[in-house]
């Protein structure tokens, strides 16, 4: 099933690598966009992989699709993100990235993300590791003193902004440097690989997490929210994803 499931987001990737001049539309919220390639894409997904599990329910972010449901903790649920970074792909800046989660009974079963820029697909199964393309991969076992952090700033939810910034300011000598890519996937999938030690965000979306938490998780990482408790998989939350060297969470958090 899950090369069907890579097949399908390689297909979404070359839609992506196609596209020319999107119309941009605005949500709710600061800085807040979606495309028209981000609905085709979302489209294309729920079209393909349907065939691939008839019974499954979807949430996505676009197309007023961007509600979990109880329906959706019960059996298959596809939760997808057409483009995360949408920003940077409207303003040609890397990294974009497409994300499908299968959730079973409102929890990750399987996950693929995959980098059309960069050919990198990443994929995890509960259960039996993280892979990059064929090559399975494991988290760094470096110390934070020792290692980037990766952070994203929740730019629709200005409310949060201060906090972000403080924090970051808090992590800033206890680590080699801060990184922004403009995706929380992304993050999520660098600290799997080991190019960097943690990622947090103060406010990110279901479809940010589903995938790229598995990943990383099957990768080693630790994943929780700033409070250090479990991820509910049912909505939105903060999140700290920690690589296998970092074994306490900072206390710049609290």
């Amino acid at each position: 099933m899950i090369e069907r499931i890579k097949d399908i987001a390689r297909k979404a990737g070359q839609i992506m690598m196609d596209a020319t001049r999107p119309k941009i539309m605005e949500k709710s919220g600061h800085a807040n966009f979606c495309t028209e390639t981000d609905e085709k894409i979302q489209a294309f997904l729920i079209e393909e992989l349907q065939k691939v599990v008839p019974e499954a329910s979807f949430l996505g972010e676009e197309d007023g699709q961007d509600v979990f449901t109880s329906k959706m903790s019960k059996g298959y649920c596809f939760v997808i993100d057409p483009i995360d970074g949408t920003s940077n792909f409207i303003y040609g800046y890397r990294p974009s990235l497409v994300s499908i989660a299968l959730l079973s009974d409102g929890k990750p079963y399987m996950a693929v993300v995959f980098d059309p820029y960069d050919d990198m697909m990443f994929s995890a199964v509960s259960g039996e590791g993280a892979y990059l393309n064929t090559e399975r991969i494991y988290s760094s076992d470096a110390p934070l003193k020792d290692s980037l952090v990766v952070f994203g700033t929740a730019p629709y939810y200005t409310e949060l902004r201060e906090r972000t910034f403080d924090i970051a300011q808090k992590l800033m000598p206890l680590c080699v440097d801060l990184r922004r890519s403009g995706t929380a996937v992304w993050d999520f999938c660098c600290v799997a690989m080991g190019s960097c030690n943690m990622y947090f965000e103060l406010k990110i979306q279901l479809w940010d997490y589903a995938a790229a938490a598995l990943i990383a998780e099957e990768a080693g990482c630790v994943v929780t929210d700033t409070d250090g408790n479990t991820l509910s998989y049912k909505g939105p939350t903060s999140v700290v994803c920690r690589a296998r060297g970092v074994k306490e969470l900072p206390g710049c958090f609290t």
